[in-house]
């Protein structure tokens, strides 16, 4: 029952918890007080009743959603912002603190919403920000989100994409050790990465001939092998012959002077070799609007572009501009893929 067959034209949205003792419940209830979002989507809150209800007192008059309690995502409502309780337990917020409860919880959450989009109950998901040591468990032995969201897919060739309207930055190697970035990087590794940014690029966000950026492993992309030769013995080559094959990839870059230069502006899409070469400028040029988009999957999932802010939790102050541009996009590229339309959400 989702967005082809429900009662209405709009996007059937799952939205997860993340881990209560950050701010994920804050972004959450925040995002949802804008009664026009139930005009874009029918979201589907994750999480638990009780944990809001504490989390409303806290905000006072900027959290004012009134929830409508579901037991299945099959028994939605059209008009209000549904919620699923994924455990009954009244458990204690420890704002700022992560707690053995808070992790059980955000796992939970995630677990029931994957569930339902892999049974087509939903159209989307959005997940709120979750601690990555303080959900592991027995059932969760994932560096994070994307990866355990690709196991559950049975997908190995997911790409993690920071995307905004200024750029995509997408991310050839995500959550390993800097020391084990160059042995990862191979010709194969850039050929699955590659292919599935093309694919994403045309499928969810309609552009039709994508142009790529790739960025250089070392500084000054090794100096012609002074400073490293992965440059010279892999991303050359490699671009070389996707550029004989008609495809338009350029590069590699230094990543200090292209993204000092503007030059993500010339391209679709950027392809960083490492977690912190990418996200480092993204978050920078666009830490209140960029969304953590995860290609690959064979559902639509995006998330906010920051973590559990623990430091400010509990205290008023998040703001949700990312969590709101991550539900945006997430509507956005279910009406493309069901319509070859892009929405005007934003």
């Amino acid at each position: 029952m989702s967005y082809l067959h429900n009662k209405s034209d709009r996007p059937v949205i799952g939205i997860s918890i993340g881990d209560f003792n950050g701010i994920g419940p804050e972004i959450i209830l925040k995002t949802l007080s804008d009664s026009r979002i139930l005009k874009m989507c029918i979201p589907v809150v994750y999480g638990s009743l009780k944990v809001f209800s504490k989390y409303k007192k806290l905000l006072d008059s900027q959290a004012d959603v009134q929830f409508f309690q579901i037991k299945t995502a099959e028994k939605l409502n059209y008009k209000k912002v549904n919620l699923i309780n994924c455990w009954e337990e009244d458990y204690e917020i420890s704002p700022g603190t992560p707690t053995q409860e808070s992790g059980n919880g955000a796992f939970l959450a995630l677990e029931r919403m994957t569930n339902d989009i892999q049974n087509n109950l939903l159209d989307a998901i959005v997940t709120a920000p979750i601690h990555k040591a303080n959900i592991r468990s027995e059932k969760f032995q994932f560096a994070g989100h994307t990866e355990y969201l690709g196991h559950k897919a049975g997908v190995d060739n997911i790409l993690m994409i920071m995307a905004s309207e200024l750029m995509k930055v997408a991310l050839a190697t995500t959550h390993i050790a800097l020391n084990q970035v160059p042995e990862a990087l191979n010709k194969q590794l850039l050929e699955n990465k590659l292919k599935t940014l093309f694919q994403t690029l045309k499928s969810d966000f309609g552009i039709t001939k994508p142009k790529v950026a790739l960025l250089g492993l070392n500084p000054h992309s090794g100096e012609d092998g002074l400073m490293g030769q992965e440059e010279q013995k892999l991303l050359i080559p490699f671009i070389e012959e996707k550029r004989t094959k008609g495809q338009l990839v350029f590069g590699p870059y230094p990543s200090d002077g292209f993204f000092g230069k503007q030059l993500y502006k010339k391209y679709d899409a950027v392809l960083a070799m490492y977690h912190d070469q990418g996200l480092a400028p993204f978050k920078a040029l666009n830490f209140s609007t960029g969304v953590n988009f995860t290609a690959g999957l064979p559902f639509v999932r995006t998330s906010p572009d920051h973590g559990t802010a623990f430091d400010i939790a509990g205290k008023n102050l998040a703001e949700e501009d990312s969590f709101r541009q991550a539900l945006f996009m997430a509507c956005d590229i279910v009406k493309f893929k069901h319509t070859g339309q892009q929405s005007d959400l934003n």
